[in-house]
């Protein structure tokens, strides 16, 4: 992904330098990279060529880091530090945080949309669609405006429970999907796929919840315990640590059964779902 972002992304000898500084800054270093890593495990199940596969988890990953740095904006979550390092709007500005994160979303699109993703249109097209179904209102925004009136209104597990399904597993999903679409898989057949992601998709955040009230700030990389300053419901608050965790075991048991129709070749995506309970950040 390194690699993909720093070929996208050449410095230019003109007046724009710093907003893809700022792109840079954000996107090349750092993160646990799962969401092209579930594009590739994904695609694998069904032998899609790999340059293909890495420009469906680069638009992916495009979406990803535009939402944290937005995410990260005095206006939403007003953090100073992600994947280590100072936040874009505290390397750079504000003005410059916002545009950063616009490019990327655009940009993401752009690169599902070039030939050089897929030679079929009608599979650049689904591609298109996914991902945009699931980084808006539907999705990841949808979810992220949730978030900010969970701030001032009670939520209960349901609503929680929704709430993270956009926000969180929207984008998950989608990485899962895309896979699924390079490798031409009907609609009907990727049930067991979209359920896996379903159920990786909130084991992940009860993980997240667990870390943002118990890990070490020095090794997740960013602030931690700012849903309990801000008198947010979430999974921890609502069920405890231990049924969380308990809650946790069970999805991930689940997302795996998922996966029963197919071999050795969904190891990664069984070896995932594992990692996404042992993760530390």
């Amino acid at each position: 992904m390194d690699r993909q972002f720093d070929r996208l992304l050449p410095v230019p000898d003109d007046p724009r330098a710093d907003l893809y500084r700022a792109m840079r800054h954000a996107a090349i270093g750092g993160g646990k990279r799962l969401r092209p890593l579930l594009v590739f495990a994904t695609a694998r199940l069904f032998g899609v060529d790999r340059s293909c596969t890495a420009r469906a988890a680069l638009a992916v990953e495009c979406v990803h880091v535009y939402s944290l740095i937005h995410d990260d904006l005095p206006a939403m979550d007003d953090d100073d530090l992600r994947r280590g390092k100072p936040t874009v709007h505290r390397a750079f500005d504000e003005s410059t945080a916002v545009l950063a994160g616009d490019c990327l979303h655009a940009l993401a699109f752009e690169v599902l949309a070039d030939e050089a993703t897929h030679p079929d249109p009608f599979v650049r097209s689904e591609l298109v669609a996914a991902l945009a179904h699931a980084a808006g209102p539907a999705g990841m925004a949808g979810g992220q405006m949730m978030d900010l009136r969970a701030e001032s209104q009670s939520f209960d597990l349901p609503t929680v429970t929704r709430l993270q399904a956009m926000k969180t597993g929207a984008l998950i999903g989608c990485a899962v999907e895309s896979g699924a679409i390079l490798g031409r898989l009907t609609i009907e057949g990727r049930r067991g796929l979209r359920g896996y992601a379903h159920d990786l998709g909130l084991a992940f955040q009860i993980a997240d919840d667990i870390l943002d009230a118990t890990g070490d700030e020095e090794s997740v990389g960013k602030r931690l315990r700012k849903d309990g300053e801000q008198g947010k419901e979430t999974f921890l608050t609502l069920l405890g640590l231990d049924r969380a965790r308990e809650q946790a075991q069970i999805l991930v048991r689940q997302a795996v059964e998922h996966l029963q129709h197919y071999g050795e070749e969904a190891d990664l995506l069984r070896e995932i779902a594992g990692f996404v309970l042992e993760r530390d950040r």
